[in-house]
């Protein structure tokens, strides 16, 4: 599986994505829905972003009781997506609940990938808000390993831990990382950033990028130079 930028697509109606999604007549993308998004529009855009034939992760973070969350996982599993998450801080019964959820009766299912800790959670953050005295790379790493063992495809981390990831539950986990900007670009409310020259260098395997390619004066040149420094060869 080769790399690939995700945009998120961080808007607040259809008509916001569809004005930002006719810029890009010649592109096969691949959407991040997020929050924001998928409880304005509901499952209606999902099937407006297929009907243009673009790839979608759903990024809704489940963390509930696993059979919640595996109820949840048999309705976005009709979606058609191609990705969605839960937060690994579920436990490992939740992570098993979701993938048996979200497996069809052939035994397909979309990728499913666990948040680790989000790119705006600092050490600092961690020890003082969620009472984690762990080093925020052991933690990281600990929930990877709980992702792995639950059956999940991959992990959401920091382009910082992606490698270390990888060197922990092999190559073939993916690392899903955003907090990527370029390197003349703000940084706005993440914490642990990289270039997306970087995060090809240190191994992740999707970096999702936001505000650096929908609110870039010409967003289609941004995605592309993303591409072009992350996949580029």
């Amino acid at each position: 599986m080769g790399r690939d930028v995700i945009i998120a697509c961080d808007f607040d109606s259809k008509t916001e994505l569809v004005k930002f999604l006719d810029k890009f007549s010649e592109d096969s993308l691949y959407l991040k829905v997020g929050m924001e998004l998928y409880y304005a529009e509901g499952p209606e855009i999902i099937k407006e972003i297929k009907r243009r034939g673009h790839k979608i992760f759903l990024d809704l973070k489940l963390h509930d009781i696993p059979n919640t969350v595996m109820k949840a996982m048999k309705v976005l599993s009709a979606l058609d997506v191609d990705m969605c998450n839960v937060h690994a801080g579920g436990t490992i019964a939740m992570m098993e609940a979701a993938v048996k959820g979200l497996t069809k009766e052939d035994g397909t299912r979309p990728l499913l990938i666990a948040v680790t800790q989000l790119t705006s959670t600092s050490q600092e953050r961690m020890t003082n808000d969620l009472l984690i005295d762990k080093n925020i790379d052991e933690v990281v790493a600990h929930y990877a390993k709980n992702a792995k063992q639950a059956g999940l495809d991959g992990v959401v981390c920091s382009p910082l831990e992606a490698g270390k990831v990888h060197d922990l539950c092999g190559k073939e986990f993916l690392t899903i990382t955003p907090g990527v900007r370029f390197a003349d670009g703000e940084i706005g409310d993440q914490v642990r950033v990289m270039t997306p020259a970087q995060a090809k260098e240190i191994g992740s395997d999707y970096i999702v990028v936001g505000r650096p390619i929908t609110q870039a004066e010409d967003p289609v040149a941004a995605y592309r130079r993303c591409v072009n420094e992350f996949v580029g060869e």
